[in-house]
């Protein structure tokens, strides 16, 4: 499997130096071969429309100016140039359209794959990869495959046929002075390629500090309560003015190399043409060739001098095209770690039986440390455990496992009998609902957050799980109700209003088993009772079947009540049985207990 991809330019592969990567998109070109056809056709007769441009001219210079002339002669020539216009500019048009329509349409398509490639990614992607930088190779990434696909791909084809027609007609023309304007030519080309692939690999660069400046911005924004609380508004505008800034001085490399490369191509064509015509104008002189074809000729050797400058800009477009479409498939060649097996096991509705079999774990960044060591936990159908212990003890890495958001190193964790790796992660993930300290709350309407985990629940039951969840009272006193839009991450909404949605959400999923995460943690005994009542009836199900519930507590005193509370430390299970006997039995238990129901003791008083 490929190394994720990171903002570390350390991790980042170099730059090849052809278009390679270009490759990669043919899959997404496929599906509009017909349109591809039709933009070829337009482009050909347009380029062709041109090339005849210069052949009626010489007939104006050498014929229509000639003393039989007559003014109905000329003006019979002026109507065919007017005529090969009109043709030039409709296939001209054609040909836009169609493949500005092509651009957009893959573009759209591998925006669509990545995103949605992303999403099956494991979380260890996440950990080494920053959102921004995600962001970036979506959004700069695939803009710059939008301009090669929907402009760059066919200016750079059209500026080869004018070449290559150019060339062919200036040799009928003359084949004399095309063998001398050809004697250059060498000196025009190795430029193009040598500076070509310098700036594909400054390309690269300028895209990769792009990324982290966008990387910084959306790490810093998406914490700006923080950032402004903490008063470091200033030191994070010179941290990001520093990003821009390098952001700046790559893209002027870039710049610098692409103009530098313009410049020696259009100074050696030009010096070429310019040397080729002063031999031409003393043909025309000695009555060696007529006036008519040397203007040919020129406006050939023009075309030629334009298509070749062309060639050299849009080759570095190309070649930053080429670094962005390898950035892009970096993500779509990282293979998810969690897959589902080959013939998964079906996963009916669950009874909620689980079971951890001697699990030792090592988070992948963390690999000198257990997380998990040789646990084993038995939970039966409808049982709730609360799992209590210091940081570090291993409570949330049995919520990952239990999801499957990684596998264990040894041991195996089942469901209903079932190991969980032989079910489809999207399977197993149905039978969970997980309600988090920090529930996640979208920019949507407050019914869309509510059937976020059953998208084609209806009214009635979106209602029904908000009152049980004792949120329909407040929701009803917003001005939109249940179609009152929230701010991102529901910054709108107080800690318990959240609370409450998450709730909702997780009763409308209806799943068998139940994940909470300190649900209650920083709320105020308002806010409190009513999250505890919405858990209460979470934990009961539907039909009063109880729900098999994993508790992470950290205030003891929301779990006092459960009949089995599980003490880790250092990923081990230390001891367990109710609230009573824990601390009867001293330990680790009846310290935590010791200083927290002193703690609240003292507040009391």
């Amino acid at each position: 499997m490929p190394p994720p991809p990171g903002n570390d330019d350390a991790r980042r592969r170099p730059g090849s130096r052809d278009l390679t990567p270009l490759a990669a998109l043919l899959p997404f070109l496929r599906p509009h071969r017909g349109k591809i056809v039709l933009a070829a056709i337009a482009l050909a007769v347009a380029a062709g429309a041109t090339l005849v441009l210069p052949g009626a001219v010489r007939k104006v210079i050498d014929q229509g100016f000639s003393a039989a002339a007559s003014p109905d002669h000329i003006g019979g020539y002026f109507l065919g140039l007017m005529a090969v216009t009109v043709v030039m500019g409709v296939a001209a048009a054609m040909r836009y359209y169609l493949v500005t329509w092509i651009g957009e349409r893959v573009v759209s398509d591998v925006r669509h794959k990545v995103f949605s490639h992303i999403l099956s990614l494991s979380p260890v992607f996440f950990e080494t990869t920053r959102t921004g930088e995600v962001l970036s190779r979506l959004t700069a990434d695939t803009t710059l495959v939008q301009t090669v696909v929907g402009s760059s791909a066919s200016l750079t084809l059209r500026s080869l046929v004018m070449a290559i027609g150019s060339v062919v007609l200036m040799a009928i023309t003359s084949p004399k002075l095309t063998a001398l304007a050809f004697a250059g030519l060498p000196l025009a080309l190795v430029p193009i390629i040598t500076l070509g692939r310098r700036v594909r690999g400054l390309s690269r660069s300028s895209q990769d500090r792009i990324a982290d400046t966008a990387a910084m911005a959306s790490e810093t924004l998406n914490s700006i309560q923080t950032v402004q609380a903490f008063t470091h508004e200033d030191e994070d505008r010179r941290l990001f003015g520093v990003a821009v800034e390098d952001s700046f001085r790559a893209a002027v490399r870039r710049t610098r190399m692409r103009a530098c490369m313009t410049a020696i191509v259009i100074m050696l064509v030009g010096g070429c043409v310019v040397g080729v015509l002063w031999i031409g104008a003393i043909d025309v002189l000695s009555m060696r060739m007529t006036a008519g074809q040397l203007g040919q000729f020129v406006l050939y050797a023009m075309l030629l001098a334009s298509s070749v400058g062309a060639l050299s800009e849009l080759w570095g477009e190309v070649q930053r095209a080429a670094g962005a479409t390898e950035r892009l498939m970096e993500i779509l060649n990282t293979q998810p770690q969690i897959t589902a097996p080959a013939a998964p096991r079906a996963a009916a509705h669950a009874a909620g039986r689980v079971s951890f079999d001697a699990v030792t774990f090592h988070y992948p960044s963390r690999q000198d440390h257990a997380a998990l060591d040789d646990f084993t936990l038995q939970i039966a159908p409808g049982e709730a455990v609360a799992l209590v212990g210091p940081s570090g003890a291993g409570k949330s890495t049995v919520f990952q496992l239990l999801l499957r958001f990684f596998d264990p190193t040894s041991g195996a964790i089942r469901l209903d009998g079932v190991d969980i790796r032989d079910l489809d992660p999207l399977a197993l993930r149905s039978q969970i609902a997980v309600v988090s300290q920090e529930p996640a709350i979208f920019a949507g309407s407050i019914a869309d957050n509510i059937r976020y985990g059953k998208p084609g629940a209806d009214a009635e039951a979106v209602r029904a799980a908000a009152v049980a969840a004792a949120a329909d009272e407040f929701i009803r006193r917003l001005p939109e109700g249940y179609d009152t839009l929230l701010g991102e991450r529901g910054i709108t909404l107080s800690g318990g209003q959240r609370q409450r949605i998450a709730i909702a959400r997780a009763i409308l999923r209806d799943a068998p088993v139940l994940l909470l995460d300190e649900a209650t943690s920083a709320l105020d005994a308002e806010n409190e009772r009513l999250v505890q009542l919405g858990l209460s009836n979470l934990m009961a199900g539907s039909g009063g079947r109880g729900r098999t519930t994993l508790v992470i507590a950290h205030r003891l005193a929301t779990i006092k009540r459960l009949q089995r509370i599980v003490v880790m430390e250092h990923g081990h299970i230390v001891a367990e049985g109710p609230h009573a006997e824990l601390v009867r039995n001293g330990g680790l238990y009846a310290r935590l207990a010791e200083l927290q129901f002193n703690e609240a003791a003292a507040l009391a008083e």
